[in-house]
């Protein structure tokens, strides 16, 4: 196949930076991490230390995949190239499921915080929060990216600005303040709790640092996504060592590690303790801020793996229409109507259904963790490592000690009994996922075949129905055969469908069906030149997306005596899941030829 058309870029370098640096900088280091000091002591920095070192880990570890394979599905792919499509399916779900109950999550804490200022209804502001920014997803790509840079860049701010005061307060060059490093050891020592607490508040810091990886999907809207993903891994490196333990140092300097103020609200409770007037105000907006920021990267992070699902044929064929502005707008309102439903959830039924998607999404990214570093090694031995331009550090020793950290954390979520059912719920979570995979199987596998017209005299209109096996071997085959006598007619359709030409596998939704177009065009001339350089009359066109419909437009248009409708085995074919053939030998009472393609067509040359 020819050169591909090149892809629409909507984020900028400087956007995706601010994505990446703010990508780790939730609502759960401004708030949780009071918990987190309060269950550790002053010790805690080491626990965000540890937590961060599995997450640059992780990140090392996509970096090498991405840059060796760049792909629009990013981590999905790479568990479904390493260890098959239930993988795959598991990782892209997860992931999607995730990031919905998160966006639906943060709605809700969204609208709490607007209650220091505002007495609304929680349930109205959230599902406010929620449209304002599912409206900035639909806009453009460049919308979420201009958006997200400015609340990543007033997080960013507030915490340097933290580290700046807070280090000057604790070296004792504040009004009025000597140093001080007391807090570390005068109430109940460095390891009030032991040694091994630090290890276990890793479970839950490790969830406060979820987002690193969302560039890695972003990476395929920039303009040098290579280059932006391996920036985005090596900076992480920086991100976590200031923003998260550098912050808990400093709360835990500044402040007694086991002070109410501090468990209740941290960083507002250091800003008061230096004298810094409207602390309360300033952190509550920053908090809001990051609140808005993880809804909006939420939508754009659900939304997009969503359309990857939806391409690799695992997700509705809708779901990767998109507008003329790039924007894949059915899955991001899919996404937003399962937000809303947690919203409306935690609105009436906060400690039953809420509580109930919360647990069965607590343990799912450290699954998905688990499954890139699983693929990285797998891959990483499939690979030849002279192509590889980013490399793990310390092959295969880190990689598997990472993915023995994960499983390690996985077992200490068992035995601490207040999050046991987090763990519990999301196995039944991925058992729910690896269920509907064998049941799509099972179910293409034992579908019931429809009987259609046998044809009574020789074919002289032949109607082609093809799309990625439009140039197999076996269709040319069956197609000469038909035409041995030399009379007949041939009208091949290619459906510009944006799964069955592989595009979108390749593509972001900014440039997926002008792509399309030009891939389904390739594939319609090659075929037409194939029959007519055996003389044979050909004709073709494009048509619609939805193969059923290409179909019925071509036979009112063509009126064939014959159709030949060509598709991959059943358990690879999407058409074959939908029952193209079988309907369409119901739809028309004309004579249809089903060919199976037993291996994908090769691509014609340039």
């Amino acid at each position: 196949m020819g050169e591909a058309p090149a892809l629409k870029k909507a984020l900028s370098q400087r956007q995706l930076t601010m994505i990446a640096i703010g990508g780790v900088i939730g609502a759960g280091l401004f708030v949780g991490s009071g918990v987190v000091i309060g269950a550790t002591g002053p010790g805690s920095f080491i626990t965000y230390a540890l937590a961060g070192v599995l997450i640059i880990m992780v990140m090392r570890m996509l970096a090498e995949m991405a840059v060796a394979n760049p792909s629009t599905g990013s981590f999905a792919d790479y568990a479904r190239n390493a260890m098959g499509n239930w993988a795959g399916f598991s990782v892209g779900w997860l992931y999607w499921y995730f990031w919905v109950i998160v966006v639906g999550f943060e709605a809700i804490a969204g609208a709490k915080i607007i209650q220091y200022w505002v007495s609304v209804p929680i349930w109205l502001t959230a599902l406010l929060l929620l449209i304002a920014m599912t409206a900035t997803n639909l806009f453009s790509v460049s919308s979420f990216g201009e958006f997200e840079y400015w609340f990543a860049g007033i997080k960013v701010a507030a915490i340097l600005a933290f580290i700046g005061l807070g280090s000057l307060y604790v070296i004792g060059l504040w009004p009025h303040k000597d140093m001080d490093f007391s807090n570390l050891t005068d109430h109940g020592g460095f390891f009030p709790f032991g040694p091994m607490a630090v290890t276990v508040g890793v479970v839950t810091v490790i969830f406060s640092m979820v987002g690193a990886e969302i560039a890695t999907i972003a990476a395929a809207e920039s303009s040098d996504p290579e280059r932006a993903v391996a920036k985005a891994a090596n900076s992480v490196i920086l991100r976590i060592a200031v923003f998260f333990v550098g912050s808990a140092f400093l709360l835990v300097t500044i402040l007694p590690w086991n002070s109410e103020n501090l468990a209740a609200s941290p960083f507002v409770s250091a800003f008061t303790e230096m004298g810094i007037p409207y602390a309360d105000h300033i952190m509550n907006a920053v908090v809001l801020t990051a609140v808005l920021s993880c809804l909006n990267s939420g939508m754009y992070t659900a939304s997009r793996m969503l359309f990857v699902l939806a391409a690799r044929r695992e997700a509705p064929a809708q779901l990767v229409s998109v507008t003329r502005r790039g924007v894949p707008a059915a899955a991001i309102l899919t996404s937003s109507v399962i937000g809303f439903l947690c919203v409306i959830a935690a609105a009436f039924s906060e400690k039953t259904i809420f509580a109930f998607l919360l647990n069965s999404s607590g343990a799912i990214i450290l699954f998905v963790y688990l499954l890139i570093a699983l693929s990285q090694i797998v891959l990483r031995y499939r690979t030849d490592g002279s192509k590889l331009k980013v490399k793990m550090w310390l092959f295969p020793f880190l990689s598997i000690l990472t993915a023995v950290a994960m499983v390690a954390i996985l077992v200490q979520m068992y035995l601490q009994e207040e999050v046991r059912s987090q763990l519990i719920l999301s196995l039944l979570s991925w058992a729910v996922v690896i269920l509907l995979f064998l049941a799509n199987r099972w179910f293409i596998s034992r579908r019931p075949h429809v009987e259609g017209v046998a044809p009574t005299t020789a074919a002289h209109r032949v109607l082609v129905l093809a799309n990625q096996t439009v140039e197999s071997k076996e269709l040319l085959d069956e197609l000469r055969r038909i035409g041995d006598e030399k009379d007949a007619t041939y009208y091949v359709v290619v459906p510009a469908s944006p799964i069955e030409t592989g595009v979108a596998a390749t593509h972001s939704p900014l440039d997926v069906w002008e792509a399309t177009k030009q891939a389904a065009q390739q594939r319609l001339d090659h075929t037409l030149t194939a029959l007519r350089s055996e003389n044979l009359e050909a004709n073709g066109e494009l048509g619609d997306y939805r193969p059923l419909r290409a179909l019925a437009a071509a036979v009112d248009a063509f009126h064939p005596d014959q159709i030949v409708i060509s598709t991959l085995p059943p358990e690879e074919s999407v058409w074959e899941r939908f029952d193209v053939v079988d309907r369409a030998r119901t739809d028309h009472q004309i004579p249809v030829t089903h060919v199976v393609v037993r291996a994908h067509a090769e691509e014609p040359a340039s």
